[in-house]
């Protein structure tokens, strides 16, 4: 039964570990990466086959509405949640989950992401529709991914009991949740079998997250609660954007899931990535026998395990290298060893600092 089922996509996020092809007017969930879709559309397109648009809302900044809205013509404009400044994930969802509540008190909502890979759409829908009849049954739900190396790039949870099974999948009471662990401690966690990835994708009764909120997290609780006042009234606008840049930036993790009672986890394969660098994004393409990706008009020559990814009109041409990420957009090009990939974030740090603001 999915005619309570609500999905909310946060798509607000800046993409500054795809640099330069991600910019702020132009971020990750907005990019076309692989085949022929942004992976806003592809995040859209998984989840047609559950749910209408009536019930997919998106949240995000207001200079993303209009070009979102374009890539998704068919999603109603009042599914579009603004939020006027980053305030973390905790503030996103109470804020989206007050409009999810107003149009169906009894809806459950599941948080998804616009920037992710889901190889396996069937699985991702069918543990969806497991996880909505655990959250009914009052639990705060999350998605844990099956982890297939000791990477210190993801948040880990700890598994503990099984509480149920639905659909054939295994609902775990969760123990404890790890933020980004060392290489040591992350071979531990795979060693050990009970440790899942944190996906950061949950599904909740809108009623129970809000609930909460209230308990947790009381000073955000009075700021929505003074929302909840003026939704759908001309003097909505002028108290969002008053009240959001006091609050207090937190996620929903640290604010939320770590600290309340009733969370369990779904553990699943869904063939998935948070496409969270260009090495990454290299992963996800096939490569010839040498180990190198093209994407553009390229040569590689005595060249082995690179990617070449060309969104400009450059012909670009490699000779003896190996091991490199190289990047070509119309007004800036990035070159960077695979290892170190991660730390593109810290040319758009150095870019901001210095005021290059054409380039961000």
């Amino acid at each position: 039964m999915t005619e309570h089922l609500y999905a909310l996509i946060m798509a607000g996020g800046g993409g500054t570990r795809l640099w330069p092809l991600s910019r702020r007017e132009h971020p990750k969930q907005m990019l076309t990466l692989f085949g022929n879709r942004t992976m806003f559309q592809v995040a859209v397109d998984r989840l047609r086959p559950l749910l209408p648009p009536e019930r997919i809302f998106v949240v995000t900044a207001e200079r993303q509405v209009a070009p979102l809205s374009s890539q998704v013509p068919d999603l109603p404009t009042e599914n579009f949640i603004v939020e006027p400044m980053g305030r973390g994930t905790a503030s996103c969802i109470g804020l989206s989950a007050l409009h999810i509540r107003q149009r169906d008190p009894d809806a459950v909502m599941a948080v998804l992401t616009a920037d992710h890979v889901i190889l396996k759409e069937d699985v991702f829908r069918d543990v969806l529709l497991a996880a909505q009849e655990c959250a009914r049954q009052g639990y705060l739900m999350t998605l844990g991914i099956q982890p297939t190396e000791p990477s210190t790039g993801y948040g880990y949870i700890c598994q503990g009991e099984v509480l149920d099974s639905v659909e054939g999948f295994d609902c775990f009471q969760v123990e404890r949740f790890t933020e980004k662990p060392d290489t040591e401690t992350a071979l531990k966690f795979l060693e050990a079998g009970n440790y899942v990835w944190n996906s950061g994708m949950f599904i909740w009764s809108v009623q129970h997250i809000l609930e909460e909120i209230h308990t947790l997290m009381p000073g955000l609780h009075g700021s929505l609660e003074k929302l909840a006042t003026v939704l759908n009234t001309p003097d909505y606008a002028t108290t969002l954007n008053s009240i959001w840049p006091l609050l207090h930036k937190e996620t929903i993790d640290y604010g939320i899931m770590e600290k309340a009672q009733k969370v369990a986890v779904l553990p699943v394969d869904l063939g998935w990535s948070d496409v969270g660098s260009w090495a990454s994004v290299m992963v996800l393409h096939n490569s010839d026998e040498t180990g190198n990706v093209q994407v553009g008009e390229s040569m590689l020559i005595d060249t082995e395990n690179t990617m070449i990814f060309s969104s400009g009109n450059r012909f670009v041409a490699t000779v003896g290298v190996k091991d490199l990420v190289i990047v070509d957009t119309p007004d800036a090009l990035l070159v960077v060893p695979r290892e170190q990939a991660q730390r593109v974030r810290d040319i758009v740090s150095r870019l901001t600092l210095e005021g290059h603001s054409h380039l961000l």
